[in-house]
């Protein structure tokens, strides 16, 4: 018999090398862009959240599984992103 594991416990297995550079970032002016509101509710990491400005923030990219899913919702114009440089970022442990 196997045993069933949750979502947040697979993701818990995953091992995040942090990044000397930001590989994801909101361009210059784009705070506001009602697009990056799409990319709070559907990160599955949940690294954007909106401040009392009604700003959409990136607090931190630590623990972003590069799945690109803010990069499809928001579009290129938003967001500045990129695949982190070679061994840093999300190494995957789950199958």
């Amino acid at each position: 018999m196997s045993e069933t594991v949750d979502l947040k416990a697979k993701l818990g297995l995953d091992v995040f090398k942090p990044v000397a550079i930001p590989h994801i970032k909101i361009r210059p002016g784009m705070e506001k862009d009602p697009r990056l509101k799409s990319a709070v509710r559907i990160c599955p990491a949940g690294l954007y959240s909106e401040n009392e400005n009604g700003e959409v923030v990136l607090a931190t990219i630590d623990g972003c599984l590069e799945c690109g899913t803010c990069r499809i919702a928001c579009g290129i114009e938003v967001l500045d992103w990129n695949h982190p440089e070679g061994g840093t970022g999300v190494q995957l442990r789950f199958g």
